[in-house]
């Protein structure tokens, strides 16, 4: 499969050096931070350019993850990575559990109500620590819905790309 042909998921960024040996200090924005580890090959991605690294080891440190990559072995190879996008090929995540649901599937929904009025689609969705929240964008306005299910997610449908919701129009 050629790479154009792959869903990548953007699981966060190279965001400073870690030591003289060439370790990066990533910046995850998978729900464990140290998960993304687990997703050994990584594309990086910068402007127009990209390419494609191996995971050699990595660990939490502090606050954050660092990670050794193949090919990178001092201070000045690491430099040059900062700031690039850390992708990996979607079809490495493991399945989602029975009414889990990655928050890349999630994206591009059209929510509508249980009055069939069209809310719009799923642009993002937030960590609130209470609950998740799902921002729904139409032509003319937005809606900040709380991800609850069953009480206000009523239904989702990935293979229709619907939502179902218990939500007013006008809220």
């Amino acid at each position: 499969m050629l790479l154009s042909e792959k869903k990548l998921l953007h699981v966060g960024k190279i965001s400073g050096v870690f030591g003289i040996k060439g370790w990066v200090k990533i910046f995850s924005f998978t729900g464990h931070r140290e998960d993304i580890l687990k997703y050994s090959p990584w594309l990086l991605k910068k402007n127009d350019s990209m390419q494609t690294v191996e995971i050699i080891a990595g660990q939490l440190q502090s606050k954050g993850v660092v990670a050794q990559l193949k090919g990178v072995t001092d201070r000045n190879d690491a430099e040059t990575l900062i700031g690039w996008d850390v992708f990996i090929d979607y079809a490495k995540l493991p399945p989602a559990k029975h009414g889990e649901y990655y928050w890349s599937d999630l994206i591009g929904l059209q929510v509508e109500n249980n009055e069939g009025i069209v809310l719009g689609a799923i642009e993002s969705l937030l960590e609130t620590g209470a609950n998740d929240v799902i921002i729904v964008q139409d032509k003319e306005r937005q809606h900040a819905i709380p991800f609850i299910q069953p009480q206000v997610v009523l239904a989702i449908d990935l293979m229709a790309r619907t939502m179902r919701v218990d939500w007013d129009a006008d809220f």
